[in-house]
């Protein structure tokens, strides 16, 4: 999956847990922010994916290291 594909999308917020705020695009990808990061931010039910970028893009490296891993 591109990442382009991703952030053209909106996100929701899916669930919370282990500190982070689990959000799922339009197109079913899932990814984790922490609440560490938040600070005194609002994270709203629903954002525009890339104002997301930076956790999607660290999701996404994190999915590629596993398979990558896998495959070895």
């Amino acid at each position: 999956m591109k990442i382009l594909d991703i952030v053209k999308d909106q996100n929701a917020i899916v669930f919370y847990r282990d500190r982070a705020l689990f959000y799922e695009t339009d197109t079913g990808f899932r990814f984790p922010v922490p609440i560490e990061d938040a600070g005194s931010a609002t994270f709203n039910r629903e954002e525009k994916a890339i104002l997301l970028m930076r956790y999607i893009r660290k999701h996404l490296q994190n999915v590629e290291d596993a398979r990558d891993a896998q495959n070895k």
